[in-house]
């Protein structure tokens, strides 16, 4: 835990925890392929937020928010033909939402540090 809260770090984690819980219910419903580039998209976008935490620099943070926001948008790609092609009845409209605050505060961040 951190001693301050942390809205990207948490939102972040909590996602990919979701994300784990699909993946399994795709995986069980043989969607293996989506299954897989949504697990490796939605955790990443977690675990870089955490490694911009103990960045060496201020470009090293940048660079792995950019990194964070390149796979959240991947993953919203994922969720997005999840949703739209009707090959699983999970309704993924819930992470779909989650996914593009996380975007936005992570866009936000971004844009924030390189003005400084």
């Amino acid at each position: 835990m951190y001693p301050k809260p942390n809205i990207i770090v948490d939102k972040t984690f909590n996602f990919s925890k979701e994300i784990i819980k699909l993946y399994i219910n795709l995986k069980n419903d043989k969607i293996y392929e989506l299954a897989s580039q949504l697990f490796r998209s939605g955790t990443s976008i977690g675990a870089n937020v955490e490694e911009a935490q103990a960045a060496q620099s201020k470009k090293d943070f940048i660079s792995k928010l950019s990194i964070s926001a390149k796979e959240a948008r991947e993953t919203r790609y994922w969720l997005r033909l999840l949703s739209e092609t009707n090959i699983s009845q999970i309704d993924v409209k819930p992470l779909l939402n989650d996914i593009n605050e996380i975007i936005n505060i992570l866009t936000k961040i971004i844009k924030t540090s390189n003005d400084k």
